[in-house]
């Protein structure tokens, strides 16, 4: 099922997305860095998205997970850089439709706002930011947590030569299931490659580490590629290393465009 919904959201893509591909940017853009996601990686890119801009970052996924089967989507996360090095978040709610018919049913799921500051150069030329936001209990009793959840992310990136590239990130969600809070640690490091100008590819290692219930850790491959300065296409695929994650395949769309020019 999912295949056809990526092959209709893909062509539909291309086709409104055609005019454009391979435009040159105009000149007040120039100066400006090329898109740079949270996505489809675990881990959060270690940079904020320029001042004045917003970023929409999309997709839809696919999990397999013991005998269930979900499709969620659209996945958006919307980032307006407030400043040089400081962005605000929001998440809008997530549709997760159960396909296999048993289980949880379907609905939207929570919503979340946050901030991201970008923290600079660490010392060895490590690239660092960090991430605090809340969920909000928006979405529908089958899939919201029905708290006011919040989490912390610290990523960082650092340069191994100019088409190799090393990151990794460090969380602490918490939660909530049932009545209590089930704190939650989660580690990932990521090795990326560029192939092309605009194209990459990754693999990573991701592990969720809850003090309540086993752990979940993946490994994950995927692929980005800029179809121009400010737009980004990706995919992945996802592989429980665990035996009770099960696996999950995803596309996505981000794009980024410039609402006022600072001054």
């Amino acid at each position: 099922m999912l295949t056809r919904v990526l092959a209709t959201w893909l062509a539909f893509t291309v086709v409104a997305l055609a005019p454009v591909w391979g435009q040159d940017q105009p000149a007040s853009a120039d100066s400006s860095p090329p898109i740079a996601t949270d996505r489809p990686s675990f881990t959060n890119s270690s940079v904020v998205v320029p001042a004045g801009s917003l970023q929409a970052e999309n997709g839809f996924l696919e999990t397999y997970n013991q005998g269930q089967n979900f499709i969620d989507g659209p996945e958006s996360l919307l980032r307006f850089g407030v400043a040089a090095k400081t962005e605000l978040r929001f998440t809008v709610p997530d549709y997760f439709y159960n396909a296999s018919g048993g289980g949880p049913g379907s609905g939207f799921g929570d919503s979340a706002i946050g901030v991201k500051q970008q923290l600079g150069l660490a010392p060895g030329g490590f690239d660092v930011s960090a991430t605090v936001f809340v969920s909000l209990p928006t979405g529908a009793k089958t899939v919201s947590s029905g708290g006011y959840d919040p989490g912390l992310q610290v990523a960082w990136s650092h340069g191994l030569s100019a088409k190799w590239t090393a990151a990794g990130m460090l969380s602490m969600y918490w939660p909530t299931q049932g009545q209590s809070r089930n704190r939650t640690g989660q580690a990932t490091i990521l090795v990326d490659r560029q192939i092309t100008g605009p194209w990459d590819a990754f693999v990573e290692y991701a592990g969720n580490f809850p003090e309540r219930g086993g752990t979940r850790q993946f490994l994950h491959v995927g692929t980005a590629l800029k179809l121009a300065k400010t737009q980004q296409l990706d995919f992945q695929f996802g592989e429980s290393l665990t035996g009770t994650a099960g696996r999950f395949v995803g596309i996505g769309y981000s794009f980024r465009f410039q609402v006022f020019h600072r001054r």
